[in-house]
């Protein structure tokens, strides 16, 4: 397999840096705008639904960065140090494989609030959101760090020192990592979509009965049904590789502009959307994050004592 980058002319591969770099600062500007109010009132950070909220804006955050930053460094520096590569590939497919496990989590904590709203201060603590914040990170690293001992069992310690295109096609290429992959994104992703459909129709029947805000209960099944969206748009990460061999051999003199309209639906794009799809549907939210996007200063209103 040939693991060096195609050559561009210098004008194609400024634009396509550039425009990676524009969107990327844009996009974590955003993010960060939310982080920032998250971080500001202290009504959000006692709620587990707004932490587990902010923890996937700064997933995405993270993972935009390394893939911008990633895309950039290979364009100027060709190659990477193998070992550099393996700590650079371990993060992003940890934050990768964050959003979904962070999606079902936020999930089935709506599902306490309107289907046992008796228990979901006992069971929704902060304390135990961190552990679960936790937890996520975990369970997402274990493949990563699977991956790096895969290799270390089947290459020779050479070659590890030696400079290659950092690419997990080209650092993990054996059978062993095919199959655990494979196995993995089936498990994640069943665990993920399982529970998301499980939510939904409970607070789907909750909405319908008597004994619970019906409002409350139709905006969680609704914030649910987006979380399904979102995922659908994380799996674009899963399916990228398929759709970008398929295309490439439709149209492999087109080879680096696939690559690069793919990078940008399934990496960078997708980022924007969790605090759109989610943050600005939150009346709170929105009241303070204008504040920060528009440069707005907050009305007091001066109260004159009555005489």
């Amino acid at each position: 397999m040939n693991s060096t980058v195609p050559v561009e002319p210098f004008f194609d591969m400024f634009i396509k840096n550039f425009l990676s770099v524009v969107l990327g600062l844009t996009i974590n500007y955003i993010n960060a705008t939310f982080v920032i109010v998250f971080f500001k009132n202290s009504i959000f950070c006692s709620d587990p639904r707004y932490i587990l909220y902010i923890h996937l804006v700064i997933n995405d955050m993270i993972m935009l960065s390394i893939s911008v930053g990633l895309q950039v460094a290979t364009y100027v520096l060709r190659t990477f140090n193998s070992s550099v590569c393996c700590v650079v590939l371990l993060m992003l497919s940890t934050v990768t494989k964050n959003s979904p496990l962070n999606l079902a989590c936020m999930a089935i904590e709506r599902y306490i609030a309107i289907c046992k709203p008796l228990h979901h201060s006992q069971i929704c603590t902060v304390r135990r959101t961190y552990m679960l914040i936790c937890l996520i990170w975990t369970a997402a690293a274990m493949p990563g760090l699977s991956d790096i001992l895969i290799a270390l069992l089947n290459r020779p310690a050479s070659f590890f020192s030696t400079a290659i295109l950092c690419h997990v096609l080209f650092l993990y290429n054996a059978l062993q990592h095919t199959i655990k992959e494979t196995v993995v994104n089936v498990v994640y992703l069943s665990f993920v979509w399982m529970t998301l459909l499980v939510t939904y129709f409970k607070v789907f029947s909750a909405a319908n009965a008597a004994s619970v805000d019906r409002v409350s209960a139709k905006k969680a099944r609704n914030t649910i049904l987006l979380h399904g969206v979102q995922l659908l748009l994380c799996m674009m990460s899963y399916i990228t590789p398929f759709i970008s061999t398929a295309l490439l051999d439709l149209f492999p003199q087109s080879r680096t502009t696939i690559l690069f309209i793919l990078f940008l639906l399934s990496y960078v794009l997708p980022r924007l959307l969790s605090p759109l799809i989610y943050g600005l549907r939150d009346k709170q939210f929105v009241e303070r994050v204008n504040v920060y996007l528009c440069c707005k200063q907050v009305r007091r209103t001066k109260i004159i004592p009555v005489k």
